[in-house]
């Protein structure tokens, strides 16, 4: 997996340096919010660290490459992104993204995962790359539409996550939509 430098990012492998600010990222209840899972301690990130560091490239079925999104002029990790095999029979992904608090509205996420989209389409030749949210998460529900993913359905109460019935919202890209967008 090679690293991706994009005007105001880095998005590279994690390695086990970045162990005190993924910490700082994934110890705080809001931004764990939203995802499957709660504020992470230190033994669950380690391990989540050293999962993130085996993922290097899309090799087969529930296969992810995920990048450490790390701010050019800081150094500082500031979230990550992720791109995971759907099916490999219809050429499906399904992207991802977590970011510190700290550094929402200011545009990294667009910026790293339009990157994340690229690669999908360009590189790894997908047909079709989808993202889902819970249905309160406006902010991740806009970033998909700023991509321009289409919504492509809410899933009423079809999750139940950390003892509660969840929406779910589920956004699309083609690939020639994306083409179609880089032509523009």
């Amino acid at each position: 997996m090679e690293p991706i430098v994009t005007k105001r990012l880095l998005l590279r492998q994690f390695v086990i340096g970045d162990f005190e600010s993924l910490r700082d990222i994934q110890s705080r209840p809001e931004v764990t919010r939203f995802l499957y899972w709660g504020p992470r301690d230190d033994d669950e990130v380690r391990k989540g660290l050293k999962l993130r560091q085996s993922r290097t490239s899309l090799d087969g079925l529930d296969s992810v490459i995920e990048y450490a999104v790390v701010a050019r002029e800081s150094g500082l990790l500031i979230g990550d992104v992720q791109i995971a095999l759907v099916s490999a029979e219809y050429r499906t992904g399904e992207l991802g993204f977590v970011f510190h608090p700290a550094h929402h509205g200011l545009g990294y996420a667009r910026e790293a995962t339009t990157e994340l989209l690229r690669v999908g389409f360009d590189e790894l030749g997908l047909h079709r790359i989808i993202g889902r949210c819970d249905a309160r998460n406006t902010a991740s529900a806009g970033l998909m539409g700023r991509l321009g993913m289409r919504r492509e359905a809410h899933f009423r109460r079809n999750e139940f996550v950390k003892g509660e019935w969840c929406d779910e919202l589920v956004y699309a890209m083609l690939a020639e939509e994306w083409a179609n967008r880089q032509t523009r």
